[in-house]
């Protein structure tokens, strides 16, 4: 049985998606930016100008979800092209191994293993979130160049430790640089693509994976002077947001611009969204869904996604499928003319970056996360979807809650009362997901 998920494209079909050359990539990972404090998706009290451009000049989505509602599993799937938990990231690596709740499977090739494969220099800039030591640094797992972050987050935009510790590393050197993080990521993106642009015979891949605007909400002064002089009557804990949002806009805008100074941009496919829904205790905007940061209401899930590639994607194009962030995998392979593993768990977006119709196998939405500390125990909660029907728990200790997303699109209406049929049937597929990713460990091997 097949699948037809149709994508509206507002303007002409695009060329072949696979020019002559490798096309560059740079995939733009900003972290808890709710689908709310993108402004291109409605008027907001935040305005980026150029996230939304990268809309503006590509294919909008309004329909992807993140494959995880925290950080180091979505990223997992993302790189992996599996679900987090089937790479042993069902939960957040930690810094502090009493409260980490996952390892990275050795061995599994990330999108940089295979692009490298097929001559690609590759390059993650910013934060890493998936180890912080052999044999799970970026380096070891298909990086070239690592410019970042190892740890989960900063407890300082300027100072740049966790828990007192520098985890900043050019490659394996320790580094103390002065700056706001975003500053800083943002600086040495653009060096890289200056870089890259004298290496023209080499196609590159750049995973710039921004800290922001992940609490703590630290904008620049000037940001938020800006802010609170545009718009007086915001509450200081949300024009400290709209003031970290815009300042992280402004950075992309940097890159963007590099990529053009460069003359890298005709050849260059831009992706940008985010790792999960937005935190609502730090007044972020995840508008017009249910809740947010580490909830599997959609407010925690639907995040902003947009792609652009001069001549090849329609600009002012637009894709209403539901999909989530690891189909990027696939897809970039694709683009590179590398054919992906048959395990992915996965799918290809090279059709509708075509602007045509895309036919897959049907598939479920899988998504797991596994947690410590007292609401948690340790213990994992999941969620599926299926077609328009999304089963779901919040923490592992209460029941599953049913909705029609096409009826109920804020999830309002637990249907699970009366609706056993579809509760069971998903239930059981849940369970068939959950066994999968038992066969995987999520901790490090004794020493």
């Amino acid at each position: 049985m097949k699948l037809l998920v149709t994508c509206l494209c507002l303007l002409t079909l695009a060329p072949a998606l696979v020019a002559a050359a490798q096309p560059n990539i740079v995939l733009i990972l900003a972290d808890d930016l709710g689908y709310g404090d993108v402004s291109t998706y409605h008027d907001s009290d935040v305005r980026t100008p150029n996230i939304d451009r990268i809309a503006a000049d590509g294919m909008l989505f309004t329909a992807m979800r993140a494959n995880c509602t925290v950080c180091s599993p979505s990223r997992a799937a993302l790189l992996t092209g599996r679900y987090a938990d089937r790479v042993g990231v069902p939960g957040v690596i930690r810094t502090q191994p009493d409260n980490s709740w996952g390892y990275l499977r050795p061995g599994v090739p990330t999108i940089a293993d295979e692009l490298k494969q097929v001559g690609y220099h590759t390059a993650i800039i910013g934060k890493w979130h998936l180890g912080l030591e052999s044999p799970n640094t970026p380096n070891e797992r298909g990086f070239d160049d690592f410019h970042g972050f190892l740890g989960d987050m900063m407890d300082s935009y300027t100072t740049h430790r966790r828990h007192g510790i520098n985890y900043m590393r050019r490659n394996a050197a320790v580094i103390d640089p002065p700056g706001h993080a975003t500053d800083l990521f943002s600086d040495w993106a653009a060096d890289y693509l200056r870089h890259r642009a004298q290496q023209p015979a080499q196609p590159f891949f750049l995973y710039l994976a921004y800290n922001a605007p992940h609490f703590p909400i630290e904008p620049p002064e000037e940001w938020l002077t800006k802010i609170k002089q545009r718009a007086p009557q915001l509450a200081d804990k949300r024009a400290r947001n709209v003031a970290l949002v815009e300042h992280l806009d402004h950075g992309i805008g940097r890159v963007l611009a590099t990529l053009q100074e460069t003359g890298l941009e005709q050849n260059t496919i831009v992706v940008l969204t985010a790792d999960n829904g937005g935190s609502l205790p730090h007044a972020q905007n995840n508008d017009p869904w249910r809740d947010g940061k580490q909830s599997h209401y959609d407010g925690g899930l639907r995040v902003p996604f947009m792609a652009r590639w001069p001549g090849h994607i329609p600009a002012g194009s637009r894709c209403d499928d539901a999909g989530l962030n690891f189909d990027l995998f696939p897809t970039f392979l694709e683009l590179a003319g590398a054919k992906p593993a048959a395990e992915l768990d996965a799918v290809s977006l090279g059709p509708v970056l075509k602007g045509q119709a895309m036919t897959t196998p049907h598939r479920d939405l899988y998504f797991v996360r596994r947690e410590g500390g007292p609401a948690y125990g340790g213990k994992s909660y999941e969620a599926i979807i299926r077609g328009d029907w999304k089963l779901l728990q919040n923490d592992p200790y209460s029941p599953l809650e049913l909705y029609n997303l096409k009826d109920d699109p804020q999830e309002q209406h637990n249907l699970a009362a009366t609706n056993t049929k579809v509760l069971n049937e998903l239930a059981a597929a849940l369970r068939a997901h959950i066994q999968r990713g038992g066969n995987t460990p999520w901790q490090p091997p004794q020493r």
